[in-house]
């Protein structure tokens, strides 16, 4: 897959009340998983998770220490090929978001750490890494990709909602998985 795998570019179209129509083209390419500056964006990408997760049910933000036990109980090792792929986007030249692939079975793609940066959210990006994913997807042999995400996580959810994903039955019991999505592919 590796060498296979394309820059992708895309102007997504604009949704109602979205700022994607003044937006220049996003670009897509795959990265390796444990590249420095992967390993940043997937930390940011944690960070994010993480505190919203806290401010949610704790009130405060994550600690280092626990986001360092997060990035060893949660690796993303297996965004990687041959069974998987770690892509970043660039918007305006800047790094702005990441998203990663893994095969679950021959048939079924699973898709993990969806970041878009803050800076960067409402512009598209989202949109242009859920395409690039899809088309990894269905060059590892895909033809379903699905997801798990948390109820709190609205803004992702209905991202997935507008791209053709729709709830399914439980498919993992991971402890911050609460709502599951699959969408087939071709």
């Amino acid at each position: 897959m590796g060498a296979r795998m394309r820059t992708m570019t895309s102007t997504p179209h604009a949704h109602a009340g979205s700022r994607a129509d003044a937006s220049p083209a996003w670009t897509v390419a795959a990265r390796p998983v444990d590249d420095p500056v992967s390993v940043m964006l997937l930390r940011e990408y944690l960070v994010d998770v993480a505190d919203r997760y806290y401010r949610l049910h704790e009130e405060r933000d994550s600690t280092p220490e626990e986001i360092e036990q997060a990035l060893a109980e949660m690796p993303s090792d297996d965004l990687a090929p041959p069974r998987g792929v770690f892509l970043l986007a660039h918007h305006e030249g800047e790094l702005a978001g990441c998203a990663g692939v893994r095969l679950m079975d021959a048939r079924t793609a699973e898709l993990k750490r969806v970041y878009v940066r803050p800076a960067k959210r409402g512009l598209g990006g989202g949109a242009a890494l859920l395409a690039a994913v899809e088309a990894a997807a269905v060059e590892l042999g895909a033809g379903r990709i699905v997801l798990d995400t948390r109820l709190d996580l609205v803004e992702a959810r209905g991202l997935y909602a507008r791209h053709g994903y729709r709830e399914v039955p439980a498919f993992t019991d991971g402890p911050y998985a609460e709502v599951w999505m699959a969408k087939e592919l071709g």
